[in-house]
C-alpha cells in the first residue's frame, strides 16, 4: 500500500481534482505541477529545513530561475505545496457515507487513520509535522495548516451534532486532539494504536446520549 501523503516522483501523475501528483515525467506536466509534486515528496520525507530549492528543482526537473518565476519565496513554496497536498490528506479521512449513522461516520475517519498508518512510509500528519517545523503561527504554512485542522474539527462538530452531542465543540476538539495523538504515535511506532479507537469510542458513547 501506498502513502497517500508521499507522492512518488517516478510514477505517472495522478490528474484527478484535489489529488497530489504521484510524480510527473517532465514531458507530461507544466512546470508548476512538478514544482508542487516534488516539493510535497521532499518535504513530508525529509522535513521542511533539509531541503533545498536546489534539490526540488532538480527533482522537478527544472531550472532554480524557473521555480521563483512560480513561488517567490521558498516559504510561498512550502506553503502552496501543504495547500495542494491537503485537500488529498483530507478526502482520505473525511469521506462522508450518508448510509452510516455520524457515529459510524466518526470512527470511520480513525479507521482510515489505521489504515494510512499501517505503513513503513507514514511520516505522521503533514501539518502538524510542517506547522511544528517553520515555528511561526504565522508563517504561511502555518495558516494553511490551521485552516485545514479547522476543517477536521468542523466536521467533527457537524457528527457530532447530528448524533445528539451535548456538547458537539468541546467533542470536536477532544476528536481532533485524539486524531493529532494517534497520527503522532502511528509515526513514531509504525502502527496506529488501537486503543486510540477504543478511546474514541469512549468518548462518544458519554457525549452521546441518544441513539445514533
Amino acid at each position: 500500500m501506498t502513502n497517500p501523503h508521499l507522492p512518488e516522483i517516478a510514477q505517472p501523475p495522478v490528474r484527478q481534482p484535489g489529488t497530489v501528483p504521484d510524480g510527473p515525467p517532465p514531458e507530461r506536466l507544466p512546470p508548476r505541477a512538478r514544482i508542487l509534486a516534488a516539493a510535497a515528496h521532499l518535504f513530508i520525507r525529509y522535513g521542511v529545513g533539509a531541503v533545498g530549492v536546489d534539490r526540488i528543482a532538480q527533482e522537478a526537473r527544472v531550472s532554480k530561475r524557473s521555480l521563483y518565476q512560480h513561488f517567490q519565496t521558498k516559504d510561498a513554496l512550502v506553503a502552496d505545496t501543504l495547500n495542494e497536498v491537503g485537500s488529498n490528506v483530507f478526502a482520505q479521512f473525511f469521506h462522508p457515507d450518508g448510509a452510516r449513522t455520524p457515529r459510524q461516520r466518526i470512527l470511520d475517519v480513525f479507521d482510515a487513520l489505521s489504515e494510512v498508518a499501517d505503513n513503513d512510509e507514514y511520516f505522521g500528519c503533514p501539518f502538524v509535522n510542517i506547522a511544528t517545523e517553520v515555528r511561526s503561527r504565522e508563517h504561511p504554512a502555518a495558516l494553511v495548516a490551521r485552516h485545514y485542522k479547522d476543517l477536521y474539527t468542523a466536521y467533527f462538530e457537524r457528527e457530532a451534532t447530528a448524533a445528539g452531542a451535548d456538547h458537539p465543540h468541546e467533542l470536536a476538539e477532544q476528536l481532533t486532539l485524539m486524531f493529532d495523538g494517534a497520527a503522532a504515535h502511528a509515526a513514531l511506532y509504525s502502527g496506529f494504536p488501537e486503543s486510540a479507537r477504543s478511546a474514541v469510542a469512549h468518548l462518544l458513547d458519554t457525549a452521546i446520549k441518544t441513539s445514533a
